[in-house]
């Protein structure tokens, strides 16, 4: 396979055909647009754009339940719209892809600079309980493979999966070897219209709608988020970077920010993770190695506030606001808080 200068909007929309997605709708939005842009030259992809991100991921979930692999791709204020059906889809254990290419916010916010101000929302934005699976790549080439890797998550837990990007990766170009040697996941479960489904977003049971049953819907959420949890698993996927040197400082990114980190691996070790969301389990095994951890991201903490909650321990967070990425920035305000560690 010959190599490629892809940008990392278009990687995407190239690994989904590879992943076989046959219906995309969307409607545009910096800094995703390019993504619909992609879909619509496609000839085996039937592409929509909506009237709007509410009609897109409707769209998308009437798609799937048909029978097709389905994607939409968005930023911060679509995704905030789509959250009331992402979680029907949750309910109706719908497969489906959503990439949120992220900018600053709240609102409109500053459309074309990158941002990483939708973690939360990704595992809270819309109601109820339900347990998303969330991967944040940091290369063109990530955005690839893991665009495939989504679609594969998606079918084994019959769930959307959420796709993160950033204004900075999304808008990046880099040379790529866009393999298609992938194991792809097909659908097993038959569309709408044959045998005997459940297609509303009510408390059911094999198909039988039990609205008022408190025993049953216990073991309806108890089965969703074991089986997300096992889907999972089986992606483990993080990056773990461990200093030469002796430290007792683990620098934890992600995303855009997480490729200046690697500025820093001659002074700390460095833990990425890539599937957000479940918390890959490996961090409560690397975390006790270091006496202080470091969490940089561009937000005013969201992760610090999980990785807090995962490990039972205070950490130090280092802001990266307003779409800015600066390395003489970034050093100063590691230095703030780490006074005599410079490099």
């Amino acid at each position: 396979m010959p190599k490629q200068l892809l940008q990392g909007n278009q990687a995407i929309a190239m690994a989904a055909e590879v992943a076989g997605l046959k219906f995309f709708a969307g409607y545009p939005i910096t800094p995703a647009s390019e993504i619909i842009h992609e879909m619509v030259n496609k000839k085996h992809i039937r592409a929509l754009q909506m009237e709007d991100e509410i009609a897109s991921i409707n769209a998308v979930i009437g798609a799937s339940l048909a029978g097709l692999k389905a994607m939409t791709a968005t930023s911060g204020p679509g995704f905030s719209l789509m959250q009331e059906s992402i979680g029907l889809a949750h309910m109706m254990e719908t497969p489906l892809v959503i990439v949120n290419v992220q900018r600053v916010g709240p609102s409109t916010g500053m459309p074309t600079l990158p941002a990483q101000g939708d973690v939360i929302q990704c595992i809270h934005g819309s109601h109820g309980d339900y347990f998303p699976i969330v991967f944040y790549p940091n290369s063109v080439s990530e955005l690839y493979k893991y665009t495939v890797t989504a679609f594969n998550a998606a079918e084994e837990s019959m769930s959307p999966v959420i796709l993160l990007s950033d204004g900075y990766i999304s808008h990046l170009y880099e040379t790529i070897i866009p393999h298609r040697d992938f194991e792809i996941k097909k659908r097993d479960r038959q569309p709408l219209g044959a045998g005997n489904r459940h297609f509303t977003g009510l408390s059911h049971e094999d198909s039988v709608l039990k609205t008022s049953d408190v025993d049953n819907y216990r073991r309806l959420i108890t089965r969703l988020h074991e089986k997300q949890q096992l889907t999972a698993q089986r992606y483990n996927a993080y990056e773990y970077i461990e200093c030469g040197k002796d430290t007792d400082t683990l620098l934890i990114s992600y995303g855009a920010l997480s490729r200046m980190a690697y500025y820093f691996k001659d002074v700390f070790s460095l833990y990425r993770p890539i599937r957000m969301f479940p918390i890959v389990e490996e961090i409560k095994n690397i975390a006790p190695r270091y006496k202080r951890i470091l969490i940089m991201e561009m937000n005013t903490g969201q992760y610090a506030h999980e990785i807090e909650r995962i490990l039972h321990r205070e950490v130090e967070f280092i802001p990266v606001l307003g779409g800015r990425i600066d390395l003489n920035e970034v050093k100063q305000k590691i230095f703030e808080v780490n006074h005599d560690r410079r490099p």
